[in-house]
């Protein structure tokens, strides 16, 4: 047992490291937001210039927008994505910290730093995970890109199953308690790692979904481009239905994880949630880096006056990588709806906490 001085400074302590998850979203809003709008007006921007003013090819050296574009994509898409993806991640990490706090079991043990193991663990997999695409599923055609860079997203996923299993059972208490005001919540050991494995298999769904939606070797697009020959009104009503559509299955998989997440282990279940859906984060990046890397390779190719197969090599790169793109970005989206709860849970645990040290 702790002394009730140390159980307090544990909760204080947790309490002040939630200004780095905030700092993180911070500077996540200006890049996102502000990068985001850059990237997309540098593109259209660059195209209307080169093509309808000038009369020029894409990425044409004669054409100076063309130097805003690839800039773009670099702060649009790389930084924006990843600061955005980091202060998701700071923000669950914190809040399943300043919960954490409200266990004496989990402070007593040291068991709180169980979120940053977590952590630690996607990312070493993520590193086992890049091996099999730079030396077992190496590319040798053009057809197979976009398959090796989808399939990371599978291994990652199979690597962490039996980890974050085996770290649950091994440094979480077999049981432990959460106090919120006069409320005491009891939780296990395998409630976690099914809480985190619950987020992890959801991530994975909601961007083989949103890749489904997305690709042009899926009839989801393949209808949308047939549907152009109808006329611009039938494709964006086609276009907006689509959308709408592949929004069902990820708002299935989010709903069920956070039922799921908070009877088994509360407002700490559906922060570990978050973390498991963001465990792979490392490779998700890289997918979603990968199309605006081969993009802006296509315009140095261009704009150095590289032979032509040069740049029908990157124009394959960047097809496939602006294809699986979107597997990012839907996991991106359905991790930051169980961050948002998170934080909330924090919130409100942080608060009962404090009426129950005082009526105690």
């Amino acid at each position: 047992m702790i002394g009730v001085d140390v159980f307090t400074n544990y909760i204080r302590i947790f309490e002040y490291i939630s200004g780095y998850g905030l700092g993180g979203s911070s500077v996540a809003l200006f890049c996102r937001v502000g990068g985001g709008i850059y990237t997309k007006a540098a593109d259209v921007g660059a195209d209307l210039t080169g093509k309808n003013v000038l009369g020029m090819d894409e990425d044409s050296p004669e054409n100076p927008a063309t130097i805003a574009d690839n800039v773009g994509d670099n702060v649009g898409d790389i930084a924006g994505m990843g600061s955005d993806l980091f202060g998701s991640l700071a923000e669950s990490t914190c809040a399943a910290l300043i919960v954490s706090g409200t266990s004496e079991k989990l402070c007593e043990d040291g068991c709180f730093l169980f979120p940053l193991v977590l952590t630690a663990a996607g990312i070493l997999a993520c590193i086992i995970t890049s091996l099999f695409a730079t030396n077992i599923m190496s590319v040798k055609e053009k057809g197979n890109i976009e398959t090796t860079l989808k399939f990371q997203l599978f291994i990652s996923t199979i690597i962490l199953t039996p980890t974050i299993i085996v770290l649950s059972l091994v440094l979480l208490p077999s049981e432990f308690q959460f106090i919120s005001s006069d409320i005491t919540h009891t939780s296990h050991n395998y409630d976690i790692f099914i809480c985190a494995l619950a987020g992890l298999y959801s991530g994975l769904i909601i961007g083989w979904f949103t890749d489904y939606f997305t690709s042009n070797a899926h009839s989801p697009t393949q209808y949308l481009a047939q549907s152009c020959k109808q006329g611009a009104a039938i494709n964006i009503i086609q276009g907006l239905a689509l959308g709408y559509l592949s929004t069902i299955i990820p708002i299935i998989c989010i709903a069920i994880t956070i039922f799921v997440s908070f009877k088994l282990a509360g407002m700490y279940g559906i922060a570990i949630g978050a973390l498991g859906m963001l465990s792979n984060i490392a490779t998700g990046l890289a997918i979603d880096g990968y199309g605006p890397i081969s993009d802006n390779a296509g315009g140095i190719s261009e704009m150095s006056e590289f032979p032509k197969e040069v740049r029908d090599n990157t124009d394959a790169l960047d097809a496939a990588g602006n294809t699986t793109a979107a597997i990012g970005k839907g996991i991106a989206i359905g991790s930051a709806c169980l961050v948002s709860i998170a934080l909330f849970g924090a919130f409100t645990t942080r608060t009962g906490v404090n009426y129950y040290l005082l009526m105690s």
